[in-house]
């Protein structure tokens, strides 16, 4: 697949990718786990169904000794045993989040609840920002159609 746009030689959109690594890089030093920050991605790319940022964080994530069985059942996590209470409930802000247009009421108070049992005010802060930067870099992709396969851990951290 070719991609409709080479957004790495655009001026504009090197203008405006200048920033947002830079917010990326915010959200990766936060006090947010690391691996909670990859399971996110990940699980966010899934819904929207970007490949390039599918392969990006699987390997971000594998890179940082995330097991394989944790990574193939991110898209099933509510069955598998395998996350920690904290993390299924970033996985449900996270789907709830991504979901907006999908539910009328948006994120409901009981996901909300949940995630907030886990993770302090400038945890949630990162972790809302996290799922908004995501479904931007989903849909930046998705629309422009970036290729996937050859992303290697570490070129965009």
């Amino acid at each position: 697949m070719d991609a409709r746009l080479n957004l790495f030689a655009d001026a504009t959109a090197g203008k405006v990718f200048k920033h947002l690594m830079t917010a990326g890089k915010v959200l990766q030093d936060s006090s947010l786990p690391a691996a909670t920050q990859e399971l996110v991605s990940l699980r966010v790319s899934q819904i929207n169904g970007c490949a390039a940022c599918v392969d990006m964080h699987t390997k971000e994530a594998a890179a940082a000794d995330e097991t394989p069985v944790r990574l193939n059942l991110v898209a099933a996590w509510r069955e598998a045993t395998v996350f920690t209470e904290a993390e299924r409930a970033a996985l449900e802000l996270a789907e709830a989040g991504t979901r907006v247009a999908d539910a009328a009421g948006g994120v409901g108070d009981t996901v909300w609840a949940a995630a907030a049992q886990h993770y302090d005010d400038e945890q949630l802060t990162a972790l809302v920002l996290l799922v908004s930067f995501m479904n931007l870099a989903n849909r930046i992709n998705v629309i422009t159609r970036q290729p996937s396969g050859d992303y290697q851990a570490g070129r965009a951290h």
